[in-house]
């Protein structure tokens, strides 16, 4: 994959998404389910994941949207709710994996974005489907599943990026196949002639000892890049854990008595 086709971040506008993929006749579909294999059997239909038992994505999709929708019912959400809060983990998925560059910051604007979009009335743009304490254990539970694997998902949905380098010296011949040796058919040399080939010191060729040089400070500078390419990913990585420590203490600190979920 050439760096012309790889897709920039993009900031994405969140937007109400409630029946987005699950509509009511799907939700009550979903609250007539018993067991764990009806419940994953019926998302694989109504999400197109059938074929999660061949597709390790589609495997790892439904697990995500399988949980989702046990913790939706662990805390009682009504369908409307749980729609919405499907349809949230799937666009917040989607705008992860749409770009193997790093994009955890937007992706987290996103989701922010999207969950607000759920919890405020403004019509049009956005409604109170979710209490403020649903508003916290909804981040807590998406930080805590979702983003703190954001790396794992990264990986396992979005293609791997290899950077081939080649140079091309400008003004110099390109190197020429060495002949196979043929048969010799030279007179041999006398003494005398030996000695005088072997006393004649014999002449560098240039262009090897340019290219040489060349090639140390390409290897020189190319460590150096890897070095501030590994710094960069550990500080980065260092930033993300404090912001998910500064919103899990956030968070610790907003619980306080429930004051009731909306039906």
């Amino acid at each position: 994959m050439g760096p012309e086709s790889l897709l920039q971040p993009q900031q994405h506008k969140a937007k109400i998404c409630m029946w987005k993929y699950l509509d009511v006749h799907s939700m009550d579909l979903i609250e007539q389910t018993q067991t764990t294999n009806e419940l994953k059997s019926l998302l694989s239909e109504l999400l197109n994941l059938q074929d999660f038992q061949s597709n390790p994505r589609s495997a790892i999709l439904l697990d995500l949207y399988f949980y989702s929708v046990q913790f939706c019912r662990k805390q009682r959400f009504n369908r409307e709710q749980t729609s919405a809060f499907v349809s949230i983990v799937r666009d917040t998925h989607e705008a992860c994996v749409e770009t193997p560059l790093p994009n955890v910051e937007e992706c987290y604007n996103y989701f922010t974005e999207l969950v607000f979009c759920h919890s405020i009335r403004r019509p049009p743009f956005s409604i109170d489907l979710f209490s403020q304490d649903q508003l916290v254990l909804i981040t807590d539970y998406i930080i805590n599943t979702y983003f703190r694997h954001f790396k794992l998902y990264k990986y396992a949905f979005t293609p791997q990026v290899r950077l081939d380098v080649s140079f091309t010296y400008i003004g110099m011949p390109e190197p020429k196949e060495e002949a196979e040796p043929a048969e010799s058919t030279e007179t041999p040399l006398s003494p005398l002639q030996e000695e005088t080939e072997e006393a004649t010191p014999a002449q560098e060729d240039p262009t090897a000892i340019l290219r040489e040089y060349i090639s140390a400070q390409l290897n020189q500078e190319l460590a150096q890049l890897r070095l501030l390419v590994e710094q960069r990913l550990r500080t980065t990585e260092e930033q993300f854990n404090c912001k998910l420590l500064q919103l899990e203490k956030g968070i610790s600190s907003s619980k306080g008595p429930s004051k009731g979920k909306k039906k």
